[in-house]
C-alpha cells in the first residue's frame, strides 16, 4: 500500500473517532455478591425483600431467566466475567498470593479501553494482587488489566486484612486489629460474620457498601462533567462490584425491619437502595438513555432450608441448593439488562448465557473480532439484546460450570449433566459415594424439573454418555468457542 493511501486511511479513522464514540453506549456493570435468584421481586413474586430499584431494571429492560455464573464461588465467577474464560482453566485459588489474570491477557476492561472507553472499577476485586507489603504498589490488579482507575478492596468484607486500595496504592495500611464476630441464631458463615485480622484505622465494615456507592457516583459525575466541558468525548465503562449482601450482613439503621427476611433481607434491601442511588446519578447526568446497564450477582446465596422455613422467604426462587453448589441455585443468577432504544422494555429471555459471554458481546458491540487466544469460552449475545435472535437458536451449543468442590456440570438445551453425586458445594449431601447398580452421576431435564428432583441418568444413559463426552472435550481442548475461520486473504 502506498504511503499516501495509508495516511489517508489513518486520517479518516482519526477524524471518525468522535462519530464512532457517539454510536457506542456507556456500559455499567453492577455485580452484587451472594444474592439469590429468588431475592428480587422481579424473579420471585413471593419474595419477602423489597427491591424496587432492581425491579425497575426488569420493567425497563430485559430479564434473563437462564443466566449463569461460570463458577458458584466469588473468585471463580469474577474470573470468568473479566476474561471470557472458564475459571477451571486458570489457577484462581491462588488469589491470596498472586494475580489470577495474567499480564497482557484480554479482559472486558482492556478490550473496551483499547476501543476508546474510559474504564473504571469500584468495589471487590478478589482476583489477586502481587502483594509485596503495604508500602509498595499492589500490582497485577484492576489497573494492570485494563481499568484506568480502581477504588476497592482485595476480597470480601469478612476476609482480612481490611483496607482500601486506590489504583495500585494501599490507602491506609491495616495497622489496627479487629476481633472476629458472628451472630447468634445463624450458621457460622451467616449474619454479622467476619474474621479477625488487621484493619485500617477509621475503616468500618458497615461503611464499605455506601462508600463504594459514593465512589461510583463520583466516577459518573466526573465523567459527565468532563464531557460537558469538552475535555472528553469517550464513553464510560464502570464495573461496580458490591461486596454485599455477602456477609457480614450490616444493614444501616434506616433499613432494619424493612424486609420480612431478617438481617439478610434488610441488608439486601439496603443493596437495592444503593443501586437506586447509582441509577439516579446516571439520570441526573442525562446518561441513562445512552447506557447499557447490566445487573447480576456473582453466585448463589448462603440461605439454608431452615432459613426458608423460618422466614418463608425462598432466596433460591425454587431452585435447588445454594452458594458453591453444582445445583442450579449455586450458579443460576438474576441477570437484567437495560439499554433504552435497543433492549425492549419488560421483555424476558430464556436464552442460556454465561458471564463469560460479556467479552464476546462487548467485542461484537465495538465491531471487534476476538483473537483465538482471547475469550475462549465467550459467545456474543448482542443479537439477543437487540431482539434479533429467536429463542430456539441458542447462544451456546453447551455451557460448562465448575462446582466449588471438584466437579463439573454441562448444559445442552434442557439437559443438565453433573459428573458426580451430591451438591459438590455447601449443601448436604456434599458428596455421595456411588453404589453398585446405582447412578454414577446426575442428569436432569430442567424444562420439566427445574428443581432437580429426579435424577434421570439411569433412564437416559445415552444422554449422560453424550454429555459426558462433550464435557471431556471442552475441558481437555482448552476452549469451547470455535476457532475463527480464516479469511480468503489469509
Amino acid at each position: 500500500m502506498r504511503i499516501k493511501e495509508l495516511g489517508l486511511i489513518l486520517l479518516i479513522l482519526l477524524t471518525a473517532t468522535p462519530a464512532v464514540y457517539a454510536e457506542l453506549p456507556n456500559i455499567v456493570i453492577i455485580l452484587v455478591d451472594d444474592m439469590g435468584y429468588g431475592d428480587a421481586g422481579c424473579y420471585n413474586v413471593e419474595s419477602k425483600i423489597p427491591t424496587p430499584n432492581i425491579d425497575s431494571l426488569a420493567e425497563q429492560g430485559l430479564r434473563f431467566t437462564d443466566a449463569h455464573a461460570p463458577g458458584p464461588l466469588c473468585h471463580l465467577s469474577r474470573y470468568g466475567l473479566m476474561t471470557g474464560i472458564y475459571p477451571f482453566r486458570a489457577d484462581t485459588n491462588q488469589w491470596r498470593k498472586q494475580p489470577s489474570i495474567e499480564a497482557g491477557q484480554t479482559t472486558i476492561a482492556s478490550l473496551l479501553n483499547e476501543q476508546g472507553y474510559e474504564t473504571a472499577m469500584v468495589g471487590k476485586w478478589h482476583l489477586g494482587f502481587d502483594e509485596q507489603g503495604y508500602e509498595k504498589p499492589m500490582n497485577g490488579g484492576p489497573v494492570d488489566v485494563g481499568f484506568n482507575s480502581f477504588f476497592g478492596i482485595r476480597a470480601s468484607t469478612d476476609i482480612p486484612p481490611y483496607y482500601y486500595i486506590r489504583d495500585r496504592k494501599v490507602v491506609s495500611a491495616p495497622t489496627q486489629a479487629i476481633p472476629a464476630n458472628r451472630s447468634e441464631g445463624w450458621s457460622p458463615i451467616q449474619g454479622a460474620f467476619w474474621r479477625e485480622g488487621g484493619i485500617s484505622p477509621n475503616l468500618e465494615l458497615k461503611d464499605v457498601l455506601p462508600d463504594f456507592t459514593k465512589e461510583a457516583v463520583a466516577v459518573i459525575d466526573n465523567h459527565a462533567l468532563r464531557q460537558r466541558n469538552g475535555k472528553s468525548n469517550a464513553p464510560l465503562m464502570l464495573y461496580l462490584a458490591y461486596p454485599a449482601p455477602h456477609t457480614p450482613w450490616l444493614p444501616s439503621p434506616e433499613f432494619v425491619g424493612n424486609s420480612q427476611a431478617s438481617m439478610y433481607g434488610d441488608f439486601t434491601n439496603m443493596v437495592d437502595a444503593n443501586v437506586g442511588v447509582v441509577l439516579k446519578a446516571l439520570e441526573k447526568n442525562k446518561m441513562s438513555d445512552d447506557t447499557l446497564l447490566i445487573f447480576t450477582s456473582d453466585n448463589g446465596p448462603v440461605w439454608y432450608e431452615q432459613d426458608v422455613q423460618r422466614y418463608q422467604h425462598d432466596s433460591s426462587g425454587g431452585l435447588r441448593g445454594m452458594k458453591a453448589d453444582a445445583w442450579e441455585c449455586g450458579h443460576r443468577m438474576p441477570f437484567l439488562v437495560r439499554w433504552p432504544g435497543t433492549v425492549a422494555a419488560g421483555t424476558v429471555s430464556k436464552q442460556t448465557i454465561s458471564f463469560t459471554d460479556l467479552l464476546a458481546t462487548f467485542a461484537d458491540l465495538t465491531h471487534q473480532q476476538l483473537p483465538d487466544e482471547a475469550g475462549v469460552d465467550s459467545f456474543s449475545f448482542l443479537s439477543v439484546l437487540r431482539g434479533e435472535q429467536p429463542e430456539n437458536q441458542p447462544v451456546h451449543p453447551n455451557l460448562v460450570v465448575a462446582a466449588g468442590r471438584k466437579g463439573f456440570t454441562i448444559r445442552e438445551g434442557d439437559w443438565k449433566y453433573i459428573d458426580m453425586l451430591g451438591s459438590g458445594g455447601f449443601s448436604k449431601p456434599n458428596r455421595i459415594k456411588p453404589q453398585p447398580g446405582g447412578p454414577q452421576n446426575q442428569l436432569y431435564n430442567l424444562k420439566t424439573d427445574p428443581a432437580e428432583t429426579k435424577n434421570l441418568t439411569l433412564k437416559h444413559p445415552e444422554i449422560s454418555k453424550r454429555l459426558r463426552k462433550s464435557l471431556t472435550k471442552i475441558v481437555d481442548s482448552g476452549r469451547s468457542r470455535p476457532l475463527a475461520k480464516p479469511s480468503r486473504d489469509d
